[in-house]
């Protein structure tokens, strides 16, 4: 919980809320441009994962990143890559839908579900999680700063 208010603090700081700025609607508004650029990064989060793209991640990744996934330790920038780059999972699928992407100015969340299939210690798993992601606009374009997934809601029977 902790982390999940730090990243909102982060937003509100980026935001210029913190400063006593207006802030700017949390309709999902923003510029369309801004909304494009986060759903191509999106595409090639998703595409570094299926290739095993580590370099593409680096990339893509804040140096203060965050990772916070099921069954896993909350990891930071190094060490994700770290795992990314011994080969020790590989994904066969990994699609997003249901997207949702709020920008609020130098700040932006990417919101949405995620089901992916991989192979890790010789044994294949899917995962069927809901995610978000939080980016931050610097000089070298978005990065993410925060990645939290969770087990999706089943369906009730």
């Amino acid at each position: 919980m902790h982390r999940l208010y730090a990243a909102w603090f982060l937003i509100l700081l980026a935001s210029g809320v913190a400063s006593g700025q207006k802030a700017p609607p949390s309709n999902g508004s923003g510029p369309s441009a801004d909304r494009e650029e986060l759903a191509r990064l999106e595409k090639v989060w998703n595409e570094a994962h299926l290739q095993g793209n580590a370099d593409a991640l680096e990339h893509l990744w804040a140096d203060d990143l965050e990772v916070a996934v099921p069954l896993m330790p909350v990891m930071s920038k190094a060490e994700a890559l770290s795992f990314a780059r011994s080969g020790r999972m590989k994904f066969s699928r990994y699609e997003t839908s249901d997207l949702h992407i709020r920008t609020y100015g130098s700040a932006a969340v990417v919101s949405g579900r995620l089901q992916r299939r991989r192979t890790i210690g010789g044994r294949e798993v899917e995962d069927d999680w809901r995610f978000t992601k939080v980016y931050i606009r610097g000089e070298g374009g978005w990065r993410v700063v925060s990645f939290h997934a969770a087990e999706a809601a089943k369906p009730s029977s």
